[in-house]
């Protein structure tokens, strides 16, 4: 009953107070009252959660599903050679996508008791399979086994290929037949599904699989009592297919992002039991960890992932092995991986504001990876700017919808692949349409608060790589013009620094957060 109220209270939060989704204003032309300030880290969970939906994706072969075939629930750990528990010092292989930081926090040791045999990086990404000894046994833990690679939870490069239409046609259940009205359209339940995906850079092949295991929906009719909650959240605010994906989403980001950058150690039950989540772990099974804990008690719980019939074995008779998928990919942080080479977004000579500093790149749960940039052009509060933003480097525009623009740098044409730059509050009006190329500097849009609401107009701009949303800090630099973006202490708190020049994030686009392109 606690979690159910819990939910619903969060789900209220996001109806009441809609005007939080992106509260930024225009720069110091254009001032706003007192009560639009910075919100605090209590008001993130609100931030800008709205979906839009994503050109379709090129076909592909999607198989004929068929029953769920039973495999081992005892899947081999992460990593082989792993010291066993109690053993002093205990060795960690590093996973792509580990930091130092992150790796302390999953021990909880300092990060200066961590020690190796050979040089690793003390801020950025470590090299996968580097062995690091921590300075202390760590006590056995519950639920030490590997659940879901981290490129089947992501919309990635193991989804690009993924036709979701063509799989739900094929498979025939009742998802097939399903229509809801979402965003004043009327959608099929694949179409919500791609939907939902895309727009969260969430792999559709796990919510199928989530969604199949937890109603039938997929393969076959419904089991459930309660068709308008087909994954068994049952919030009354949150009915239909599309808001029950949209918080199992919301779940799966914050065990991800969590566990990425350590700030996610414990597991808590929905009858309040707690659990200290195992540290050799990847995050794409602490996302899986995460959203049924919202979803079941602990004995459910247990049932639904390391019992004999549970969530991976649906997946692997929809999908086969995900493991295999994963090792055909590659892991979707590749050792030495480097900044792409960004300009500011917009022209040279032209000043614009540092309004908002590190924030949620997109969506509950992703990580504190955009920042908020806005024109000076004293015009008013949500005009569609005069001012244009530009194009940070070379690229294909992969999706341009709904205030949104997907900026593929490796010219694929793919969002699951490579870098991508997302600008998001971009006006309808001239706003560069998918599929064109560009060079550096070409046009992208008009800032404007088009979108999720805004209290003044500007450009979020956000990172991606394969598939997963990058942190401001911790992981790869964000650099632009030379210029590298740092987080501060609270949401949108942050600056950006160029030797001994900085420029401080103000939500009123101060003097100190100004600044100009060379």
């Amino acid at each position: 009953m606690k979690h159910r109220l819990k939910i619903f209270l969060l789900s209220l939060v996001l109806f009441v107070f809609p005007i939080l989704a992106c509260n930024l204003p225009i720069g110091p032309d254009a001032r706003r009252p007192a009560a639009t300030a910075t919100p605090d880290a209590a008001v993130q969970a609100t931030q800008e959660a709205q979906l839009f939906p994503f050109p379709t994706l090129a076909p592909a072969d999607p198989g004929v599903p068929g029953a769920p075939t039973p495999v081992d629930p005892g899947l081999a750990p992460l990593q082989p050679g792993q010291s066993p528990f109690g053993d002093l010092p205990y060795t960690y292989f590093t996973q792509p996508g580990d930091t130092l930081s992150a790796v302390a926090a999953r021990f909880q040791v300092p990060p200066e008791s961590i020690t190796a045999d050979e040089a690793f990086p003390e801020v950025g990404l470590i090299p996968a399979g580097h062995a690091l000894r921590m300075p202390e046994p760590f006590p056995p833990s519950a639920y030490p086994n590997a659940l879901m690679p981290d490129s089947e939870v992501v919309y990635g490069p193991s989804a690009a290929d993924f036709d979701t239409a063509a799989y739900v046609a094929s498979a025939g259940g009742y998802l097939s037949t399903y229509k809801e009205m979402v965003d004043n359209a009327t959608l099929s339940g694949a179409q919500i599904v791609q939907k939902v995906a895309i727009e969260t850079s969430t792999n559709p092949r796990l919510l199928l699989a989530v969604l199949e295991h937890q109603s039938g929906w997929v393969l076959g009719q419904p089991r459930n009592a309660q068709p308008q909650y087909p994954l068994g959240f049952s919030v009354g605010t949150h009915q239909g297919l599309a808001r029950e994906l949209s918080l199992a989403v919301r779940y799966l980001s914050q065990g991800y992002y969590g566990w990425r950058d350590g700030s996610m150690t414990e597991l808590a039950f929905i009858n309040g039991n707690r659990v200290r989540i195992s540290p050799q772990l990847n995050a794409g099974t602490v996302a899986v960890q995460m959203l049924y804990t919202q979803l079941l008690d602990q004995p459910a719980w247990e049932q639904a992932l390391y019992g004999g019939s549970g969530l991976v074995q649906t997946y692997t008779g929809m999908f086969g092995d995900p493991w295999e998928r994963a090792a055909r990919v590659g892991p979707i942080f590749p050792d030495g991986l480097q900044p792409p080479e960004l300009t500011l977004p917009f022209a040279p000579g032209q000043a614009w504001s540092l309004t908002g500093g590190a924030h949620i790149a997109w969506g509950t749960g992703s990580p504190r990876g955009a920042i908020d940039l806005a024109p000076v052009t004293g015009e008013k509060a949500c005009a569609v700017s005069i001012a244009w933003a530009l194009a940070a480097a070379p690229g294909v525009v992969a999706r341009s919808e709904r205030a949104g623009v997907a900026l593929d740098l490796d010219m694929d044409g793919s969002e699951a692949t490579g870098w991508v730059l997302f600008y998001y509050h971009m006006a309808n009006h001239e706003r560069v349409k998918a599929g064109t190329v560009l060079e550096q500097d070409e046009r992208i849009g008009h800032p404007s608060c088009e979108g999720t609401r805004a209290t003044g107009t500007h450009l979020h701009l956000a990172r991606k790589y394969n598939g997963e949303w990058l942190p401001l800090d911790g992981m790869v630099p964000f650099v632009m013009s030379g210029w590298t973006a740092h987080a501060g202490q609270r949401v949108y708190e942050g600056f950006l620094i160029r030797g001994d020049q900085i420029v401080t994030a103000h939500p009123d686009g101060e003097r100190g957060a100004l600044i100009i392109r060379d």
